[in-house]
């Protein structure tokens, strides 16, 4: 008898896949992964650019002296290119020029991990640090 109540309950609870999560059509999103910077400098950049049009934000870091800027900037251009593609699968309206930085976000990479030699033939461990670029563009309703 217990070896049927076991059968119903697992057939009761059969599992269900999980719905996948996609981003409305009004947004698309861009990652650049283990870019050769550290997190502490490109966020000085991102913080710059975030909550702008993109028009202006590509205007920003295009005449910045900041190495990531150009870093970003590959990024932003994704992320543009991402939903005008995905506005033209859905085949919904897209106002490139509406578009805005919803999330821009700067995690920390890997580090890759060397030695440089020191005095009295000791090594001191240096670590060259990553970055991870996430930016999300979304269209400014309103406008």
């Amino acid at each position: 008898m217990p070896a049927a109540k076991k059968v119903a309950t697992k057939s009761a609870t059969a599992k269900t896949s999980a719905p996948v999560r996609r981003a409305p059509a009004t947004e698309a999103r861009a990652l650049m992964r283990g870019t050769r910077q550290s997190p502490y400098k490109m966020r000085l950049v991102i913080d710059q650019i975030r909550g702008k049009d993109v028009n202006e934000a590509l205007a920003l870091l295009t005449f910045s002296k900041k190495h990531a800027a150009k870093q970003i900037s590959k990024t932003l251009k994704s992320a543009v290119a991402n939903a005008e593609q995905a506005a033209r699968s859905t085949n919904a309206s897209l106002d490139v020029d509406a578009l805005y930085i919803k999330h821009a976000v700067i995690n920390e990479g890997p580090k890759l991990k060397r030695f440089m030699p020191a005095a009295q033939g000791r090594a001191t461990p240096i670590q060259k640090r990553t970055s991870h670029v996430e930016i999300v563009v979304a269209e400014r309703n309103g406008r």
